[in-house]
């Protein structure tokens, strides 16, 4: 456990890239298995323990120290992990090194333990502990383990520490199970290389870079590229394994969020009856269900609602039989990894989509469907295109891929942009305030804004993001200057403060008295000179909702 204390505290201190690199192969190269591999599984995020809860740990610590001076503690450091690994009281003379589990057995102890005796191994691993390990331990039992690294960073160690290319270990990742010995064995030299069942698992997705108009097509080719349009839902992977069975026998299909997660179960409209082999990439979609006289129920008419239509079925651990009968999903494909079982991401785009379209007239799946590309000979002509789609079908913008890109994963500078359409923008008044979390636990960071609805500011949207350091630090005294009201965390503050609100589109909303919500809401710009009388109101807000929700 010391050395992976040691581990977070080098990640936490060091900003450097390369120096968390250094650290991570350190102590790969150092530590055996399978301490290492649960390790690394804490640090990507991928464990996940369930016997010991925050509120078992802060039942123990208010045992050894005095409950209010505990919640006045955590409400200043703002993390109850380094709450309690500060303020647990320490006896140096009775401190044994040898009482600290390893990783292992810390991971075994906590999964397996009642929890009569699990309070005493812990009171026993605290009281053995230096603050850092105490952290350690929290985090690795609780989760959240920020420590700067990402899970692709991770992995840049990992092909760091056994010589191998990055992509080589994307591609299987997410085949392989904790705590990776026969990752660890292959990358250490004494065994082959870890194969996976290609049509059974996630695969990495390849993602795009923002486009800089102005200065990107200076220098690309618009012969060299295909354009479709941003689709206005969520990312997803198929992974299809139907291509031997008959219909009667056919395996439920698995579909991934482009972070991995698998959200099968919410969508099995989508999934139950899908045929043929195959790992497609595509956008996750709500359609317009067909009359129950003219089709069957698996028929709906693939036209793409907008996005919280389909949010009401995010989030979900299954369908609800309403939701199905009234918000039927489709995927929208753009892509192919896998046809049949072969690896098709070294091929070019362009013989992907064909064997993709080749793949879609071959089997018959009304819940799928391929995206369009879109003829343009020049970028001024697409820029046309876009401002079109997004004005007057609700597009979300433009995907431009080089027709010769291969699928690389993560965001490889070049092949892949993303061209948005941009943001709209209100003024607000901000209504109340909420200390944040982390490094922002002692700020007001987090703020509710309001428009105007006759002679009263009603709240549109919520916003933590868009403002600088020093911005940061303005707002926290104004809110402190201009308190009005406390509720519990959340202050009221005078309406007068204007800030200009940027968001990607806004949309009806029952669950907000507005009646209007907000996508991707963020801080514009600060409006310090702009009284809160010419703010805007929520009929301007309403006139930004997309005709297209109402076709």
């Amino acid at each position: 456990m010391r050395y992976f204390a040691d581990l977070l505290a080098k990640l936490i201190l060091t900003s450097s890239r390369n120096a968390k690199i250094e650290a991570l192969v350190s102590y790969f190269c150092n530590t055996p298995d399978p301490d290492r591999g649960y390790a690394l599984a804490a640090i990507t995020r991928d464990l996940t323990l369930k016997n010991l809860k925050p509120s078992g740990l802060r039942a123990l610590v208010t045992e050894r120290v005095d409950p209010e001076l505990f919640a006045m503690s955590y409400d200043y450091v703002g993390d109850m992990a380094e709450t309690i690994a500060l303020i647990w009281p320490e006896e140096p003379r009775h401190k044994s090194a040898d009482a600290l589990p390893g990783v292992t057995d810390f991971i075994s102890k906590v999964e397996s333990c009642p929890k009569c005796d699990l309070d005493k191994w812990i009171s026993t691993w605290f009281d053995n502990a230096s603050a850092k390990e105490r952290w350690a331990m929290i985090k690795l039992a609780t989760g959240g383990l920020r420590v700067g690294v990402s899970a692709r960073l991770a992995k840049t160690a990992l092909a760091r520490h056994g010589g191998q290319e990055l992509e080589e270990i994307e591609k299987i990742w997410h085949g392989l199970d904790m705590p990776y010995t026969s990752l660890f064995a292959w990358l250490d030299g004494h065994g082959d290389k870890p194969q996976i069942k290609a049509n059974q698992t996630f695969h990495p997705m390849m993602l795009s870079n923002p486009l800089d108009s102005d200065r990107d097509f200076q220098r690309l080719d618009p012969a060299s590229y295909d354009a479709e349009w941003k689709w206005d839902g969520i990312r997803v992977q198929l992974v299809i394994d139907n291509g031997g069975s008959n219909n009667g026998d056919r395996v439920p299909a698995r579909i991934f969020s482009r972070s991995g997660d698998d959200i099968s179960s919410a969508f099995p409209d989508v999934i139950s009856d899908l045929s043929g082999n195959a790992v497609l990439d595509g956008e996750l979609l709500i359609g317009k269900p067909t009359d129950s006289e003219l089709g069957t129920p698996e028929a709906i008419y693939r036209d793409p609602q907008p996005f919280n239509y389909l949010q009401q079925r995010l989030n979900r651990k299954q369908a609800a039989k309403k939701h199905l009968r009234d918000l039927p999903a489709f995927v929208r494909l753009y892509d192919m990894l896998f046809d049949d079982d072969v690896d098709i991401r070294d091929l070019p785009l362009t013989v992907r989509r064909n064997r993709l379209a080749s793949f879609l007239k071959r089997h018959d799946n009304p819940r799928l469907d391929l995206s369009e590309t879109l003829a343009f000979d020049s970028w001024v002509a697409l820029a046309t295109l876009r401002n079109e789609g997004t004005d007057n079908f609700g597009h979300e913008g433009l995907m431009i891929k080089a027709r010769d890109s291969t699928y690389i994963a993560g965001r490889p500078k070049g092949p892949w942009f993303k061209w948005k359409r941009d943001p709209c923008v209100i003024d607000t008044v901000m209504m109340y305030a909420q200390r944040g979390h982390g490094r922002r636990s002692s700020f007001y960071s987090d703020f509710t804004f309001g428009v105007w609805n006759g002679n009263e500011i009603v709240p549109v949207g919520k916003a933590y993001s868009g403002f600088t350091d020093k911005e940061l630090q303005e707002l926290d005294k104004w809110v402190r200057e201009h308190t009005t009201d406390r509720f519990g965390p959340v202050r009221g503050v005078e309406k007068v403060l204007v800030v200009e609100l940027a968001f990607d589109n806004a949309h009806d909303s029952p669950r907000h008295k507005s009646g209007v919500a907000l996508r991707f809401p963020r801080i514009h710009r600060i409006r310090w000179d702009k009284p809160a009388a010419e703010a805007d109101t929520l009929e301007n807000i309403r006139s930004l909702i997309g005709r297209h929700a109402d076709d």
